[in-house]
């Protein structure tokens, strides 16, 4: 077959018809905030320009300055810049150590991963395979064919088949057409080796020669061969079956061939493997090795790479329903026979169960379940198929890229989730107070310039900073969700206290430009308690961009009151605020610990949340 006709073009095509266009969550999480927002700011603009010019008598001006400091605390600005910078950073981080990202999702995708799924071949063992030796069998003894040397007949039927796999290179490297000199055979055709059957073999006039895996090629005599098979797969040896079938039908087969020998292959553990898979043990990411080989040497391999649970097994075979597909996942480590469907098949599963499943792979085989896994990884060393498919490519093909890969995406994901909280509790507090503000028909209490000076010094300068910090933190829990407990109770701390102000301002006929000026004070001071909050733990380097930020912050007020319009406050005014701070304090303190407590919980105990 050609062209669109061959095996690998109709995998390819059935793996683009995946819709891969799905964002992440944490894009999706922060593209939902702007849409709101979006909506949000036309109507309560113009409600509030309605209210100050017609309510409150404020004057066209006053309206204008009022309805503009609420709409841009409504405004996350920067928050798209910095996601896309913070994306780029770790791009380029990633790229220096051979790695390159064919979708920015994959980033987080991987920094959320539990489940991870590899194949033995290139990940656990080098790409190399070498034949280590052939055992003859007594049915060979007994054969018609007895007489011809068996190296030979081997290394003439596989030297007629095409070296295009790593398989077939090492039984070509091994039986050399030379040992095949001394002996014709006029071939008929070919029987190419395909992984839904997993053999490959010379048909002749009235027979065949095949070679591939005993499982199959033996078929009801396998239980004859099977103790001995497997003593060889228990040592860690890719075991191929070579025989004669005396029929020219080899697809399906006519019968189970006569084996005349066993190939022993073996390709050598990598050697940075075991610590590979040790980091994603103590990270809680389960390990399954799904291959194309038998189980019993699959799960040796495993074992030697130290994978936890590498003596579960299962024949992949015997999954012929979708249930035995979905408890098999649940139970097994290793899965071998396994074919392209039954792959695309098993990670399904687990994302049935509610994991997020990373797949690893080189070859046309591993498409349909590359473009089914969450995030997908291959080898640059492999086919331009999986390639394609894949997410993520480790250009020197080396599986020990895979901790700083996923330490780069935590820190990623994890700075972005900080710095949308902090943006997010100025633009759940602008929203709080506007709806304030129009309820009780009072001025909006913060100036435009003040929001600045809030979002350069307490959002904007200490975000960019703390999103080069290193953060390996675990990701677990709903961007949104997480985001929203770290900004609730900071936002509602701050109009509590600026809505108690602004209520004693009107008692005492304070005069607005302190009430804004002390309502921007508290505003910044409870963003920087947030802030400290969200950097636990605290190193020297975070200590240090905190303190820049609040220095910064106090000298911009100080030596820029007048561009920031900042105001002369009376001693009674300050004792004022200082007592509301407290009060704004004690709501932050208690609300936070309310909000982890939920967390602890899990918010999906909570009908609220589900909804």
């Amino acid at each position: 077959r050609v062209g669109e006709d061959t095996y690998a073009a109709k995998l390819v095509k059935e793996a683009k018809a995946v819709d891969s266009s799905e964002q992440s969550e944490m894009i999706r999480s922060i593209n939902a905030i702007v849409k709101w927002v979006g909506i949000l700011i036309i109507p309560l603009a113009l409600i509030m320009l309605y209210q100050s010019l017609f309510i409150n008598q404020t004057g066209f001006g006053g309206a204008v300055k009022s309805m503009v400091a609420a709409v841009i605390g409504l405004i996350p600005e920067g928050l798209y810049l910095l996601t896309t910078i913070s994306l780029v950073a770790s791009t380029m981080r990633l790229a220096r150590k051979q790695v390159v990202l064919h979708d920015m999702k994959s980033v987080e995708k991987l920094a959320r991963v539990d489940v991870l799924c590899i194949d033995k071949t290139g990940t656990i063992t080098e790409n190399s395979m070498s034949v280590q030796d052939y055992i003859a069998t007594a049915a060979f003894g007994k054969s018609p064919d007895a007489g011809i040397r068996l190296d030979s007949l081997i290394a003439r039927v596989t030297n007629e088949l095409a070296g295009d796999n790593d398989t077939m290179e090492a039984l070509q490297a091994y039986f050399t057409k030379e040992q095949a000199n001394g002996l014709i055979l006029k071939k008929k055709s070919l029987q190419p080796f395909k992984s839904s059957n997993k053999y490959s073999g010379v048909i002749y006039d009235g027979f065949s020669y095949l070679i591939g895996a005993p499982q199959i090629l033996l078929g009801d005599d396998w239980s004859t061969y099977e103790e001995e098979i497997n003593h060889y797969a228990a040592q860690g040896y890719r075991v191929l079956a070579f025989g004669k079938l005396t029929s020219e039908q080899v697809e399906p087969l006519a019968a189970p061939i006569t084996p005349y020998a066993f190939i022993l292959i073996s390709n050598p553990i990598r050697q940075e493997a075991p610590e590979t898979f040790a980091y994603f043990g103590r990270q809680d990411v389960a390990i399954k090795v799904i291959s194309g080989d038998d189980p019993v040497t699959v799960s040796h391999v495993a074992g030697k790479a130290q994978i936890k649970g590498a003596e579960n097994y299962v024949d992949a075979r015997t999954l012929v329903t979708d249930d035995m597909v979905k408890e098999a996942s649940r139970t097994y480590t290793v899965f071998g026979r396994v074919t392209p469907e039954l792959k695309r098949q098993l990670v399904l599963a687990l994302q049935g169960d509610g994991h997020t499943v990373a797949m690893t792979g080189d070859g046309v085989n591993d498409v349909l379940a590359l473009k089914a896994a969450d995030c997908s990884i291959a080898m640059a060393s492999g086919s331009d198929a999986a390639l394609n498919a894949s997410q993520i490519v480790l250009v020197d093909s080396n599986f020990a890229s895979m901790p700083s890969v996923v330490a780069e995406g935590r820190r990623t994901v994890n700075n972005i989730e900080r710095s949308a909280s902090l943006f997010l509790i100025k633009n759940i507090f602008s929203f709080l107070l506007a709806i304030l503000s129009i309820i009780f028909a009072i001025t909006y209490p913060l100036k435009a310039s003040q929001i600045s000076l809030i979002s350069a010094f307490m959002i904007g300068l200490p975000s960019y900073l703390l999103t080069l910090e290193a953060n390996n933190k675990r990701i677990s829990g709903h961007f949104m969700l997480k985001v929203l407990k770290n900004a609730l109770p900071a936002a509602v701390a701050a109009v509590a206290a600026i809505g108690l102000l602004v209520g004693a301002a009107v008692f005492f006929q304070i005069d607005y430009n302190q009430t804004s000026t002390v309502s921007t004070f508290l505003l910044s001071i409870i963003g920087f308690m947030a802030l400290v909050r969200l950097s636990r733990p605290l190193t020297k380097s975070k200590v240090a961009i905190i303190a820049v930020s609040i220095l910064a912050f106090i000298i911009s007020a100080a030596l820029l009151k007048n561009i920031f319009e900042l105001s002369h406050v009376t001693l009674d005014v300050f004792l004022l605020g200082l007592v509301f701070f407290l009060v704004g304090e004690s709501i932050y303190r208690n609300l936070s610990t309310f909000f982890d407590f939920i967390a602890n919980k899990g918010w999906r105990r909570f009908k609220w949340f589900r909804r």
